[in-house]
């Protein structure tokens, strides 16, 4: 009885860890293919959200802790600015900023989009890159209903409004989904936010 308990034990240890080495390397193999696809998606968003760029020049590194606590000493403590590129045209001057930003608000966790503003501070839109919110409600987000209406304003933030837009700053509520709107109208907000910190800077 003994000797099958132990019999048993080694077995177990030993699939366990063939079973993590096999974990490991099937990471390992996944890591630099899945960094990629994700590398690509973003710069496709930043072209989405800045269509008169030619390149993008990282400005602002994600980590930096100055512009996380500039954004937190403004009431955006739940929005992460992950980075900022400068777009530039064709000569090399700079016409703007593209940045990538995430929300924790969302009903479903994280709400990771990249959005383009022009220098006088035109918003051009937003491209939303991950998001896990509700089938049917919150997910709507990712329709041109809603995100488009961010496109071509230049105010110094927005307000959701669940009585219908009347002005450049309201934002029309996704019908049932108020949190997911509230959570990317923030963070559209602190990117604005963001967008003069680094326009304060140059």
């Amino acid at each position: 009885m003994k000797n099958t308990i132990i019999k048993d034990t080694i077995i177990l240890t030993l699939i366990t860890l063939v079973s993590g080495g096999l974990l490991g390397l099937v990471y390992q193999v996944t890591k630099e293919p899945i960094a990629q696809q994700e590398e690509l998606a973003k710069q496709e968003a930043y072209q989405a959200v800045f269509e008169d760029a030619d390149s993008f020049e990282v400005c602002v590194e994600e980590g930096d802790t100055e512009i996380s606590q500039y954004l937190a000493d403004n009431g955006f403590a739940n929005q992460t600015v992950n980075e900022v590129m400068e777009a530039k045209d064709a000569s090399g001057e700079t016409i703007g900023y593209a940045l990538n930003m995430t929300t924790s608000e969302g009903y479903g966790g994280d709400i990771t989009f990249s959005m383009g503003v022009q220098l006088d501070g035109t918003l051009n839109g937003i491209s939303i890159l991950t998001i896990n919110e509700t089938a049917g409600l919150g997910m709507n987000a990712t329709d041109e209903s809603f995100k488009g209406q961010f496109s071509n304003k230049n105010v110094e933030s927005f307000t959701v409004t669940k009585t219908g837009a009347s002005a450049d700053n309201e934002i029309n509520a996704i019908s049932g989904a108020t949190i997911t709107s509230d959570a990317i109208t923030g963070g559209v907000n602190a990117g604005l936010c963001a967008f003069n910190y680094v326009k304060e800077g140059e």
